[in-house]
């Protein structure tokens, strides 16, 4: 394998989950120009710690690219119990699947969305996104733009990272 074939994997990856080339870039710590270039198939270099953040925040990883693993696991179900880890109440997955398809808070769960939002794992959020999007039959593309509303409705300490 090589970076090229990187390149396409996650280029495929992002649309399938509804990323720009600046959200992702923000959301891996890196420029949008170099995930343009790692798209395109123009960049000389990407070290193997920066990769595999960024192959991980779309759910893939190495040998072979594949988003097997990925589809195991239960993003809506980790994110809503990550949400939920410090409080003695619960938001459930249908709860968040529902903030994340319409912009709303759930009554009684402002502080849950806004610990989902701050402190769960990208790759999670990545994951509770591409499911919501599946689940309701729309795009992520719009989901995110939820995942943005939302954080600046609640003053996400991340809102720079959903915008």
């Amino acid at each position: 394998m090589d970076i090229y074939e990187v390149g396409k994997a996650v280029r495929a990856r992002r649309l399938a989950v509804g990323l720009t080339q600046q959200r992702l870039a923000k959301l891996a710590g890196l420029s949008r120009q170099t995930v343009h270039q790692l798209e395109a198939g123009t960049i000389s270099d990407l070290s193997f710690k920066r990769t595999v953040n960024l192959l991980r925040i779309v759910g893939l990883n190495f040998g072979p690219l594949s988003i097997n693993a990925r589809e195991k696991k239960h993003g809506l179900w980790m994110a809503a119990k990550n949400a939920s880890v410090s409080y003695r109440g619960e938001l459930t997955s249908d709860q968040l699947q529902q903030a994340l398809a319409t912009g709303q808070v759930p009554a009684n769960h402002k502080s849950y969305l806004l610990h989902f939002l701050n402190e769960t794992p990208l790759q999670i959020v990545v994951m509770a996104v591409e499911e919501t999007a599946h689940l309701e039959g729309i795009e992520p593309a719009h989901i995110w733009t939820f995942v943005a509303q939302l954080a600046g409705q609640l003053g996400s300490t991340r809102s720079d990272l959903w915008l």
